[in-house]
């Protein structure tokens, strides 16, 4: 059924949802109509491999308009160590330095890969930092975190690695294979299904990219920020903000290496019809196609793999193996936020794949608030069905 109404100041809503998910579609227009600016936003829903909501709203953002998703590039980048593990070629409870020998020093080499995996190494930057050229390159990240001092003992603790799990773990699947991370998701997940998600924008696709856009905040918004606690002692060293010149995040998705190169950490490009369409494959059959991963790897994928305060966020129980816990979706479910307010998951026991994106940065950053609004209106369709 397709949909044309209006959100802030005429801002124009469109798209199609599948009978019986108008709710969703009226809870997707409620959000837009309630945002002061447009988000610029994308809305798409997978139900046991089919498509049932595909909406967008934004005068300058239409259904395939590409632009950086943030750390929904880690969920691409841990689908394609899932596959490895899944085949035998990684181990997840081997050292680290019995693939890559120079990860060594400090306890390092005791590191297990799922300790990696789950943000436990302590290499959440470098004490100089990474500029944004640098940013773009993981294997200049992977050499220069392995001489790099952890910022806690690897495996004691964990912290959020926001610009450099994917160089980590992506060196090990390079040792392990002899092929980056970027190529794999290329070669077995993104061009199978023809996927708008990306890790390295072709220079055929750059006529669809907008850039991601500024934070807007309201004076309220703006006061709630300002009557907050200091944040945690870590979090400008793991957001890069740490160095001199401190990394801005709006500069590092809109810049062009970085989106031409794809960094696995947060340098994907893509759409929310591509993050869903990623999702459902991983958990079911899409076009005839057997689901990517099998129940028990799907289970540890979701299995809970840290407790008690991220070192660097301050949030609690937080990782899976490589992607986020979704304790709002189920138990079973697993996917990644993107700092400009994507969301995606997937939850096998509802069979639902979910993809949200927005190019206007939202308050306070991270997952957008209305992701709680959104995912809440999906679940209760597909529990009713």
């Amino acid at each position: 059924m397709s949909v044309s109404v209006s959100g802030p100041a005429g801002v124009p809503v469109n798209g199609t949802v599948a009978a019986g998910w108008e709710p969703v579609r009226e809870e997707f227009a409620a959000v837009v109509a309630a945002e002061p600016h447009s988000p610029e936003a994308q809305f798409a829903v997978h139900h046991r491999g089919r498509r049932v909501v595909d909406l967008w709203a934004g005068e300058d953002t239409g259904a395939d308009t590409l632009s950086g998703v943030y750390s929904i590039t880690k969920g691409a980048a841990h689908l394609v160590v899932a596959l490895l593990v899944q085949d035998g070629v990684l181990d997840l409870d081997r050292p680290v330095s019995s693939y890559w020998p120079e990860f060594t020093g400090y306890g390092k080499e005791r590191l297990t890969l799922r300790r990696l995996i789950s943000h436990q190494s302590g290499l959440i930057n470098t004490d100089e930092g990474f500029g944004y050229e640098e940013m773009a390159d993981d294997a200049l990240i992977a050499s220069r975190l392995a001489a790099q001092k952890p910022y806690w003992e690897p495996g004691t603790a964990y912290g959020y690695h926001a610009f450099v799990i994917g160089a980590l773990t992506g060196e090990v699947v390079r040792r392990a294979t002899g092929r980056t991370i970027q190529e794999l998701y290329e070669e077995r997940v993104r061009a199978p299904y023809g996927l708008d998600l990306y890790l390295g924008l072709p220079a055929a696709e750059e006529g669809r990219w907008k850039p991601v856009l500024e934070m807007l905040p309201t004076p309220e918004q703006l006061a709630a920020r300002a009557a907050a606690g200091p944040a945690p002692e870590l979090l400008a060293v793991a957001f890069n903000t740490h160095r001199e010149q401190p990394m801005d995040l709006i500069a590092f998705a809109n810049h062009p290496t970085v989106r031409a190169l794809g960094p696995a950490s947060a340098g994907g490009t893509g759409t929310a019809r591509g993050i869903a369409g990623m999702y459902a494959a991983a958990i079911g059959e899409v076009d005839g196609r057997a689901p990517l991963l099998k129940p028990e790897t799907l289970a540890e994928c979701a299995k809970q793999h840290t407790r008690g305060a991220d070192l660097v966020t301050a949030d609690a129980d937080r990782f899976a193996l490589g992607f986020a816990r979704q304790p709002a979706v189920g138990p079973e479910a697993f996917g990644h936020s993107g700092a400009a307010g994507a969301q995606g998951f997937a939850d096998p026991v509802t069979g639902i794949a979910y993809g949200y994106t927005r190019r206007r940065f939202a308050f306070p950053g991270g997952a957008a608030p209305e992701n709680e609004r959104l995912t809440a209106a999906v679940l209760e369709v597909a529990r009713g069905m």
